[in-house]
């Protein structure tokens, strides 16, 4: 593996950049990478990929520098095959190879032999083994599955031995022995890496992580596991400065009223005094005076106390909105722990009888079980989840859902992209009234005018999250949630709160992911392997 020189550096000053609509990504950002391995993450739509963009000198920055030492390597979210290239293309040995080839002929020039280099095809072997891939050199990418041309592209970058990989969301549409390959990939790697991804698995491979928010970037030293803890102390703190702030506008609160109280016994007296006519009327009169002006810097002083203390307070429930993870209370399915959800028997089926995807496949859940359904990619997942919700019919079998179900593909497609979320919800819950539907979708973080927004106008992770409340939320939710890939280009905010979600709901669940930690997260009890 190369190791980066020492110079190797990438250096952001003073960097600001708005989209062509005009909206703001970034304003005076300064950041420095070195020969470190950082995860880049942040909300969708905050500006991931167009700071890579920027490092790239895709985009230029309306103001501020980036300044690169060093070769860069990048690989894009989405790798397409155009027309006849092919993996040696993608390395850039398309010219090499064919010398080899003269010369395997004995058709080669002299100058071909002086140029030959007799170790090209063991060192892009080894290179695609790094990544997990087997493929001749002269293999179609168009022959290549999406997650193959990834796992092949991310080959052809460590086989080119960059000071800097720039990876924007790598093991997306990888199945689990693609991430696998490449989190072992980047845990090996000892040059620059600068990694933008919602793999969790993936960020613990890190030296530090950069989050990237809407007032800037903060640098969390170590992987996903210590940044996380530096985000609960962060959280404590929040909460510990929120505890304060309301004990400090409390005692304002008390020793105004008791500087009042104090006041108005010393203005009665004064005024018991001036009743029986024993002191003169220019004393009373600066007596009044005084008691006036004391009266009001109290009230001047108590008011500058309050409005400082609820301030503070205001500042530290708008940090631990951003740092406390949702919680979700869902009513309940009322599954009952014997009752046979699914039953799969003996199935056959596929989109082309010469090659079925599944063959003699049984599958049986009872009661509250969370299956997950694993396998390479091609292994026949989908098509189960098709199967189970009645989109694909068997050739051979029988396979029946006992309960209630309800799908969320990758689409979300069950909701109506022209509507609003409270329109969606109306409209899948007609027995629901607007007050039961607005606490649901509350529930789910949509208060007020988030609840109007238009699907078609979300984000992914808004969008599942809104799909989970129309289907959760009602009162009496399916006792039977199927999920197809659901946390593919979410960020990690919206996985977070997906998951808090399902862990509320206690009906069974079949989910397709590769993601292993959303798998730990949701409780998974069993997995049905596929392929």
């Amino acid at each position: 593996m190369s190791r980066a020189p020492v110079s190797a550096s990438i250096t952001l000053s003073n960097l600001s950049w708005a989209s062509p609509e005009g909206r703001g990504l970034f304003a005076g950002l300064d950041l420095s990478f070195g020969a470190e391995r950082a995860g880049l993450v942040g909300r969708n739509g905050v500006g991931k990929s167009t700071l890579l963009k920027l490092i790239t000198g895709e985009l230029t920055p309306q103001t501020g520098t980036v300044a690169v030492s060093g070769r860069l390597g990048v690989l894009r979210q989405d790798v397409q095959a155009a027309g006849d290239d092919c993996v040696a293309d993608l390395f850039g040995v398309s010219g090499a190879l064919a010398v080899l080839r003269r010369a395997e002929a004995g058709a080669a020039s002299a100058d071909d032999l002086a140029d030959a280099d007799w170790t090209l095809e063991a060192r892009m072997a080894a290179a695609l083994a790094r990544v997990g891939l087997v493929a001749e050199a002269d293999t179609l990418l168009a022959a290549l599955s999406g997650g193959q041309r990834t796992r092949a592209s991310l080959a052809a970058l460590v086989f080119a031995e960059p000071d800097f990989l720039l990876l924007d969301e790598p093991t997306n549409n990888l199945d689990r022995e693609g991430r696998a390959a490449v989190a072992r990939l980047l845990s090996e790697w000892r040059a620059g890496a600068i990694v933008v991804s919602h793999d969790r698995e993936l960020l613990e491979a890190m030296d530090a992580i950069v989050e990237l928010t809407s007032l800037g970037a903060a640098r969390y030293g170590g992987n996903w596991s210590h940044y996380r803890e530096r985000k609960a102390l962060e959280l404590a703190a929040a909460r510990h400065d929120l505890a304060d702030a309301e004990r400090r506008a409390a005692d304002v609160a008390r020793s105004a009223q008791a500087t009042r109280e104090r006041q108005e016994r010393r203005d009665a007296g004064g005024r018991r005094k001036a009743a029986k006519g024993d002191m003169p009327r220019i004393l009373l009169g600066a007596r009044k005076n005084t008691a006036e002006n004391t009266s009001g810097e109290n009230a001047r002083l108590a008011e500058r106390l309050r409005v400082d203390a609820e301030a503070d307070a205001a500042e530290a429930r708008a940090r631990i909105e951003v740092l406390a993870p949702l919680n979700v209370t869902l009513p309940t399915t009322g599954l009952a722990a014997g009752k046979v959800v699914l039953r799969v028997e003996d199935v056959t089926a596929g989109y082309d009888e010469e090659r079925p995807v599944l063959r003699d496949l049984s599958v049986v859940m009872t009661g509250p079980e969370r299956v997950a359904v694993v396998g390479p990619n091609g292994s026949g997942k989908t098509t189960l989840l098709a199967l189970i919700s009645g989109a694909l019919k068997p050739w051979r079998g029988r396979v029946g859902v006992m309960v209630e179900a309800a799908m969320l593909d990758q689409r979300v497609s069950l909701l109506d992209p022209a509507l609003s979320i409270r329109d969606n919800f109306r409209r899948i819950n007609p027995e629901a009234d607007e007050n039961a539907c607005r606490a649901a979708l509350a529930r789910f973080m949509f208060r007020a005018d988030a609840a109007l927004q238009i699907v078609g106008t979300l984000s992914g992770g808004q969008m599942l999250r809104a799909g989970l409340a129309c289907v959760l939320g009602r009162a009496n939710p399916p006792q039977l949630l199927i999920l197809d890939e659901p946390t593919n280009h979410l960020d990690i905010d919206s996985i977070e709160a997906v998951e808090a979600g399902l862990r509320a709901y206690d009906g069974a669940l079949v989910v397709v992911s590769h993601d292993e930690a959303f798998l730990q997260a949701i409780g998974i009890t069993r997995r049905v392997a596929l392929g």
